[in-house]
C-alpha cells in the first residue's frame, strides 16, 4: 500500500494525482495534512528510551506515523521554502525517528540507526515551487538510507505520471 501525505492546501493536485493512480490501479491512501496540527520534532529522545516507537508529542501526526509503519512507500507532497522543502513537509520526515532505534550500526561505510521493525517505507517526494532536484533527490537518498528503505526520488508537481510510475 501507497501512503501519500499531501502537506499543501493545493486539492486540485491531489485530484489528479488520485486519477492518475486509479488509472494505475494503484492501492494507495491519501492524507490532507495541510491543515493538520503537526508539530515539529523536539529531539526529545522519548521515542527511543522513555517511549519507544511512539512520539511522546500527541497531535496530529500520531495517526500518520502508525500509517507510514504499515505502509510500503510514503510519498510526501510538499511546497518549497528557500531552496528546500517547507517546514510542513519537513516535519513529516522528523517526524518518523520512532520507526527505528538510537542504536547505530554500520551499513556499508556508513553509520546508521538499528531498525525497530523488519521493514520501513521506500521515500518519495513531489513538490511545487522552485527546489535545486539534484540536492532533493540526494536528500531523499540519505533519508532512506537511514530508514533501511529504498529512494523513489523527488519529482516537481508536473511529473505526476512519473512519479505514479514508481509506485
Amino acid at each position: 500500500m501507497v501512503l501519500i501525505v499531501n502537506t499543501t492546501s493545493d486539492k486540485e493536485l491531489s485530484k489528479e494525482f488520485r486519477e492518475i493512480l486509479e488509472e494505475r490501479n494503484t492501492e494507495y491512501e491519501m492524507i490532507e495534512a495541510a491543515d493538520m496540527n503537526i508539530s515539529p520534532c523536539l529531539g526529545c529522545n522519548f521515542c527511543w528510551l522513555k517511549t519507544p516507537g511512539t512520539c511522546a508529542i500527541k497531535d496530529d501526526y500520531e495517526d500518520i506515523l502508525v500509517r507510514a509503519h504499515k505502509a510500503d512507500q510514503l510519498w510526501v507532497i510538499t511546497n518549497t521554502a528557500l531552496g528546500f522543502m517547507d517546514h510542513k513537509g519537513k516535519n513529516i520526515f522528523d517526524r518518523v525517528m520512532p520507526l527505528v532505534t538510537m542504536n547505530l550500526e554500520f551499513r556499508g561505510n556508513q553509520m546508521r540507526h538499528v531498525m525497530r521493525y523488519d521493514k520501513n517505507p521506500d521515500i518519495g517526494l513531489i513538490y511545487l515551487g522552485e527546489v535545486d532536484r539534484d540536492y532533493l533527490n540526494k536528500w531523499n537518498e540519505r533519508c532512506a538510507v537511514n530508514f533501511g528503505s529504498k529512494p523513489l526520488g523527488a519529482y516537481p508537481f508536473w511529473e505526476l505520471k512519473e512519479a505514479a510510475a514508481c509506485m
